[in-house]
């Protein structure tokens, strides 16, 4: 059993984000201060293991300093690591920054590149956090975070056990103008009600559909 035997990709979607916009999902704050490709960078680097509503509040106060690669190298790593405590690891972080900054200016003239394979190769770039980069410049990757892989499976829209698996999965049976909008869609709802630990699956608008529930 699937929630795909009852809803279509662009009306579980839609469900989705509703639900997560009427309890206010953290990421929609988060993604207000994602305006452009290096913004975007930056916040997938400072996300790992980090609260979403940590990583929205410190993302906003450091682009307030710096919103290019040349603002950010012109910061200490000191000072990088005050603006942007308290997100994990907050002082490699620090580090990663300023050496993304370099590299991006050095071997890429101070643009995000636009390619899977250029982008795991800068500093701090894993290919989660790669696949939201390409998204952001419109292309059809699909981001396999902890909240799309929980989901997908309790869903039963796949059933794996590595992102990398879901990844694979979810490329295969997703429609093409969908991808980009999927990420999002299932983190939001993975925020408020599909949760890692007490799921909220007494309010949950999919409970009908869920092979978990339906158990």
């Amino acid at each position: 059993m699937s929630v795909l035997d009852h809803f279509t990709w662009e009306e579980l979607l839609e469900v989705m984000e509703r639900e997560a916009r009427r309890r206010h999902a953290p990421v929609y704050e988060f993604k207000k201060h994602i305006t452009t490709p290096f913004r975007a960078l930056v916040a997938v680097l400072l996300s790992s293991r980090t609260r979403d509503e940590t990583t929205a509040a410190v993302t906003k106060r450091l682009f307030q300093r710096a919103s290019s690669p040349e603002e950010l190298l012109k910061l200490s790593e000191e000072e990088l690591a005050e603006l942007i405590y308290p997100v994990g690891f907050y002082r490699v972080k620090a580090r990663k920054l300023r050496e993304l900054a370099r590299v991006l200016i050095e071997r890429h003239a101070g643009e995000v590149p636009r390619t899977f394979e250029e982008l795991t190769a800068l500093p701090g770039i894993g290919r989660k956090s790669a696949n939201i980069v390409l998204a952001r410049f419109g292309k059809s990757a699909i981001a396999v975070d902890t909240h799309v892989h929980r989901i997908s499976n309790r869903l039963g829209i796949v059933s794996t056990s590595k992102p990398e698996e879901t990844e694979r999965e979810l490329h295969r049976i997703v429609p093409e103008e969908l991808k980009i909008k999927l990420n999002r869609a299932f983190v939001a709802f993975g925020q408020v009600v599909c949760k890692p630990v007490k799921p909220l699956c007494d309010a949950c608008p999919l409970a009908e559909a869920c092979p978990k529930i339906g158990a």
